[in-house]
């Protein structure tokens, strides 16, 4: 059976959080909740599942400053890459940069690693670190589904410019890690639409197969 996923687009950076679950057991994922956690809180309680994990594909504040009221709200096991810990521990500095009010990450985390397997019911995420917008950054796979945070855009690709970033890094994980993943995956970014691996690898101005990374 298909994993069921939701989507909400939320905040004033409209970013995408997603809740994924697996259709037999209900356990289910939010991955990257920013801005507006009651309606993750509602979406979960709606589809009566049971939140297993939260997941961060990496640790900005629109991706993390929700998670803590969903946990409380919801239970989970908050997730995230110990490269993406320097984030965590600023994420109110980072708040305040861009004007937004203090956030605090829940408090007992879990650390991603690369290639490792989250059982989700009957079904499995594959974690796949992907640096470049940050140093732990990660993506999440499931069959043909990539839930890839800032990385991999519509045709565009996650800034760089921040502390840690670095797009030499982004462009090589991208090609190398994901890029190689099948051009019929479906890519579920952290803001705007959706896209495949196979549009991007093809047309993507920055990263794709024409783009001058010299």
């Amino acid at each position: 059976m298909p994993l069921l996923s939701h989507a909400l687009h939320l905040g004033p950076l409209d970013n995408n959080s997603y809740v994924v679950a697996c259709p037999s057991t209900r356990e289910a994922a939010a991955i990257d909740v920013g801005f507006d956690p009651e309606a993750v809180i509602r979406l979960i309680r709606d589809q009566n599942l049971t939140l297993r994990y939260l997941l961060n594909t990496h640790a900005h504040y629109d991706h993390v400053a929700g998670m803590d009221t969903v946990q409380r709200a919801c239970g989970g096991e908050y997730w995230v890459h110990p490269a993406d810990h320097a984030l965590l521990d600023r994420l109110r500095e980072q708040g305040a940069a861009f004007g937004f009010p203090p956030a605090d990450p829940p408090a007992d985390r879990h650390d991603l690693a690369d290639g490792q397997r989250l059982k989700l019911g009957e079904e499995e995420l594959l974690v796949i670190h992907t640096p470049g917008h940050s140093p732990g950054g990660v993506c999440f796979l499931w069959n043909g589904d990539l839930w890839a945070g800032d990385m991999l855009f519509s045709g565009s690709v996650g800034r760089t410019d921040l502390p840690g970033g670095s797009f030499g890094i982004l462009a090589r994980a991208i090609r190398e890690r994901l890029f190689t993943l099948g051009d019929d995956v479906r890519v579920h970014p952290g803001h705007g639409p959706e896209t495949t691996i196979g549009e991007e690898r093809r047309h993507n101005p920055f990263v794709g197969v024409e783009a001058n990374l010299a």
